[in-house]
């Protein structure tokens, strides 16, 4: 084979990777977006329905974390590649069947669906993301950032479509961009790199059986902890504007305001994948677990213009955790087996949704979002000790990989 012929080769390797890469944070963006419309959305159902809020919350699904779990074992047995097709077009056919829905009880079935085939993406499209990228901390930072704008743009989109186009046109509009866009990727989307037989066994660092044991259980704990305070955060943060920063303000301001909040945690994640590069990802991983515990502290006693600022910073600390959090599993774990660890951990962290929407609706009745935002405060301090166990743990391990000075 000539020089030319091989470059041709490797430039087309790369154009490939880059694309994959390119439509992995894409559907990152609508996975975070699509689930994200119903919070907003619920304000307008409570005056069409006449149903309280915290009555419509309680519809929001815990499928999207449930189904984590099969989708992580397929794409670790299977197909990474065709899940995701099937993630683009599940999505897509469900939200369109909640812009039609006759009555909540379709609706309910319609968000369920919804909820099964976006948990297909974290297991499968993070794993897609490892196995690609050259630059790790890089790479998974920018895809969180398309993450967090799905998650920053859908509260203001929904507002939009809402006020626009009702709130059917507020669920019809992104499925028909979700289904669209999988057809794209059927078509133009690279072929798999590796079958589930050729994928590495081996991971980046070993540990010890008792080390991995201890390691595993702490990111239990942090996967329970953290994703209570974001899931918490994330579902009632429309309401939090909408109660606590002024009186009279539109939806629209409401959903800006959100998107405002949101955007913040993009903004960490380009910083926090330059910094992995500099600071060991253990340590910067206890760093942030103790700017997210002060952040929900802070936003429980504050209200008005502060209350935007507090929430800005927890939600800086809130995404920005996840790209550390990816990263130090990703060292730990082989790529065989990262599919069904990425499935546990966002199996744990999703699941918790449910647990987030109940919490909001008796919390709410009872104190109103101070005492909310309080339990969260408490939630976050068990994320804050385990990850500072992590963190001590990982750099002994990481101390022991060091050259030893001769004696």
């Amino acid at each position: 084979m000539s020089l030319s012929t091989t470059a041709d080769l490797d430039r087309s390797t790369e154009r490939a990777r880059r694309l994959g890469i390119g439509f992995l944070n894409w559907a990152h963006a609508l996975d975070h977006f699509v689930i994200l419309i119903y919070p907003t959305v619920v304000i307008e159902l409570a005056a069409v329905y006449d149903r309280s809020y915290a009555t419509l919350i309680a519809l929001s699904t815990a499928s999207f974390g449930l189904f984590s779990l099969p989708a992580g074992w397929l794409g670790d047995h299977w197909s990474r590649r065709n899940l995701m097709i099937a993630f683009y077009f599940g999505c897509g056919i469900s939200l369109v069947a909640a812009a039609f829905a006759p009555s909540l009880t379709m609706l309910a079935t319609a968000l369920f669906s919804l909820g099964m085939f976006a948990a297909i993406y974290h297991p499968v499209g993070t794993a897609m993301i490892i196995e690609q990228a050259k630059e790790r901390g890089r790479t998974l930072a920018f895809n969180g950032v398309c993450g967090n704008l799905g998650v920053s743009l859908a509260a203001g989109i929904t507002a939009a479509l809402t006020a626009i186009l009702s709130w059917r046109g507020a669920f019809l509009v992104p499925g028909i961009v979700c289904i669209a866009t999988g057809a794209i990727y059927c078509w133009l989307g690279p072929p798999e790199r590796r079958h589930a037989a050729a994928r590495s066994r081996a991971p980046d660092v070993l540990l010890s059986p008792t080390i991995a044991a201890i390691i595993a259980v702490l990111f239990v704990i942090v996967a329970l902890s953290a994703g209570l305070v974001f899931n918490t955060i994330s579902v009632a943060l429309p309401k939090i504007v909408d109660d606590r920063v002024g009186t009279g303000i539109s939806l629209m301001l409401v959903g800006g305001l959100t998107t405002a909040v949101f955007l913040c945690g993009a903004i960490a994640q380009i910083t926090v994948g330059r910094l992995v590069e500099r600071i060991p990802p253990h340590i910067l991983f206890a760093a942030i677990a103790i700017m997210q515990f002060s952040g929900v502290v802070w936003s429980a006693y504050a209200s008005g213009a502060t209350l935007l600022v507090a929430l800005a910073f927890t939600m800086a600390a809130i995404y920005g955790q996840i790209t550390v959090n990816d990263l130090l599993i990703a060292r730990y774990t082989a790529d065989a087996w990262r599919g069904r660890v990425y499935a546990v951990r966002y199996f744990i962290t999703f699941m918790v949704s449910g647990a987030a929407v109940s919490m909001i609706a008796v919390l709410y009745g009872r104190g109103g979002f101070g005492l909310v935002l309080g339990v969260t405060a408490v939630v976050a301090m068990g994320f804050l000790i385990a990850a500072i166990a992590i963190a001590i743990f990982a750099n002994g391990v990481e101390r022991a990989r060091l050259p030893q000075p001769a004696e």
